[in-house]
C-alpha cells in the first residue's frame, strides 16, 4: 500500500462562530499533482496554511513526510526545508531583488553558506522557474505579473523541496502565460520528483497537469479522484462546476489537444 506524503484526518478550522472545516480528511501521495477546488468561503487556503503549520486547527492531525505538523518544534523546523510555497501574488519581499528573495528561506537555513554560493544556487533558481538571469538583480516592483509569480516559484524552490504548494499560480494570468505556467509546474514537478499541492479555479490547469482532484464543499473534502471519476457523481456543485459551459470548453480544448497530438503521432510514423 501507497504512504500518503500528506495525511489529514478528522481537521477542524474555524473563526469565531464561523466553522471552515469539519471532519475534513485528505491524503496526498508522492509524486501527483493534486488540485484542491471548491467555492468562495470553503477553506481552500486555510487548508493549505493549516499543512503549512500557519495556521493551528481547532482539532484534527495532520502529518506530512511522516511528521506531525502541529507537534514537536523541532520537527515542524525539520520538514519545513522539504517543502516550498507560493502564495498568491508571489509574495516577494519589494525591498529586495529577485535572487535576494530567492536566498531567504536559504539564509535561514543554511547561514553557514557563502554568499557567492547563495547567489550562484539563486541563479540557478530562477532560470529554473523559466526566468532570464537577468531577472535576478531586479526588484518586484520592476516585474510584471507573471514574472512576479515565477521570482515567487524560484523562491519555493530554494531548498530543493520534495513537496510544492501553489496558491493559484495562474490567477490573473493571460491564457498563454497560464498555459506556460501550467507547463513549467509538470516539468518541474517530471524533473525534479517533486509532489504538488495546488490551489486553483482554473478548469485548463485542471484538465492539463493534474492527477487528481479533491473538492471541498460542506466543510470537508466530498471528493477526490480523477476529473472522469468526479464526473460520475451527482453532486450539484461538482456537476455545476465541471460540467457548465466553462467546464464543457476546458474538457473539448483538451480533447483538441488530445486528438491533434494524435494525429501528429502518425504523421511522425508516417
Amino acid at each position: 500500500m501507497v504512504e500518503p506524503v500528506i495525511s489529514i484526518r478528522g481537521l477542524r478550522n474555524s473563526f469565531d462562530e464561523q466553522v471552515v472545516h469539519d471532519g475534513l480528511d485528505l491524503d496526498v501521495y508522492r509524486g501527483e499533482i493534486i488540485g484542491v477546488v471548491g467555492g468562495s468561503g470553503t477553506g481552500k487556503s486555510v487548508l493549505m496554511r493549516s499543512i503549512i503549520g500557519l495556521q493551528t486547527p481547532d482539532e484534527g492531525s495532520i502529518e506530512v513526510l511522516g511528521r506531525a505538523v502541529h507537534g514537536n518544534p523541532d520537527d515542524y523546523l525539520g520538514i519545513r526545508r522539504r517543502w516550498g510555497v507560493l502564495f498568491q501574488g508571489g509574495a516577494l519581499f519589494s525591498t529586495l531583488t529577485v535572487a535576494e528573495n530567492v536566498n531567504v528561506p536559504v539564509k535561514q537555513f543554511y547561514p553557514e553558506i557563502s554568499q557567492q554560493l547563495r547567489h550562484e544556487m539563486a541563479l540557478y533558481k530562477v532560470v529554473l522557474s523559466g526566468l532570464p538571469a537577468s531577472a535576478a538583480c531586479k526588484y518586484p516592483a520592476e516585474l510584471s505579473g507573471g514574472m512576479k509569480k515565477r521570482a515567487g516559484l524560484a523562491r519555493a524552490l530554494a531548498l530543493d523541496p520534495e513537496l510544492l504548494f501553489l496558491d493559484e499560480p495562474t490567477a490573473g494570468l493571460d491564457p498563454i502565460g497560464a498555459a506556460a505556467f501550467d507547463q513549467l509546474t509538470l516539468n518541474l514537478k517530471q524533473t525534479l520528483g517533486l509532489t504538488v499541492f495546488l490551489i486553483t479555479h482554473d478548469l485548463d490547469t485542471l484538465h492539463e497537469i493534474c492527477d487528481r482532484v479533491a473538492v471541498l464543499a460542506d466543510k470537508k473534502v466530498i471528493a477526490v479522484g480523477t476529473i472522469d471519476e468526479l464526473l460520475a457523481l451527482d453532486h450539484p456543485w461538482i456537476q455545476e462546476y465541471f460540467n457548465g459551459p466553462r467546464g464543457r470548453a476546458a474538457q473539448s480544448a483538451q480533447e483538441r489537444e488530445h486528438q491533434l497530438d494524435y494525429e501528429s503521432g502518425d504523421e511522425r510514423l508516417d
